[in-house]
């Protein structure tokens, strides 16, 4: 696990730093024009991995009786859980930061860079509740990994449209991260401001991070 999450950032850092400037080397093509396509791309994906570390983590626990054997001893199952979801929540922003810095696409400042992270990431600990939410067991987990996972595609839409129409994507919860690095990058947003898609995203995602945990605690019966 600790190796994975050492890894994974690495490879998507790589991939905009070196791997898409070598293909607009080879193929003259120029990427450019859809730099906030693919930073949203990279950066969506990794609380999108982390999310399902920390899902699977907690089923493993689930199926080795952790989770019933907590309610037992001095430690509450509130901090059990709270440990574990800031814990991934801290690393996948240092390892959003991470992709965004060294990628190297766009011109982010590195107070944006941050703000982004602490943004996009707060999808990783609602994946991996829903995923405890809605799975039994590790099968079943990986079908909502893939359902959970692919709701990445909504975000990704939404860049290509403009005014109203793109709010109806804003269910997704990478829509804000991703709407707000196209804000930075393109130099404003087609419809709100880069001050309202940050703040409005950030409510929603703390609200369905709460409204997440609270399904799982129900699912547990805690």
């Amino acid at each position: 696990m600790m190796k994975f999450m050492l890894v994974y950032p690495i490879i998507f850092g790589a991939l905009g730093r070196y791997f898409l400037p070598w293909i607009s080397d080879k193929y003259g093509f120029n990427f450019t024009p859809f730099n906030d396509l693919i930073l949203a791309i990279l950066v969506l994906f990794v609380p999108i991995a982390y999310g399902a570390l920390i899902g699977f983590s907690i089923l493993e626990d689930r199926d080795d009786d952790v989770l019933t054997n907590i309610k037992v001893t001095p430690l509450s199952m509130h901090q059990f859980l709270s440990f574990r979801l800031i814990a991934v929540y801290l690393i996948c922003v240092v390892a959003t930061i991470f992709v965004i810095w060294f990628s190297k696409v766009g011109d982010i400042s590195m107070k944006d860079i941050i703000l982004i992270s602490l943004l996009a990431s707060l999808e990783a600990p609602i994946l991996g509740l829903l995923i405890n939410c809605f799975a039994k067991n590790k099968i079943e987990g990986f079908a909502v990994m893939k359902a959970g996972g692919s709701i990445i595609i909504f975000p990704i839409i939404a860049l290509f449209f403009g005014g109203a129409k793109e709010m109806f994507f804003s269910f997704a919860p990478g829509f804000w991260s991703a709407k707000v690095i196209s804000s930075i990058i393109k130099g404003g947003g087609p419809y709100l401001s880069y001050n309202q898609y940050y703040f409005i995203g950030l409510v929603y995602m703390v609200i369905l991070n709460i409204l997440s945990y609270l399904l799982f605690l129900k699912k547990i019966r805690v």
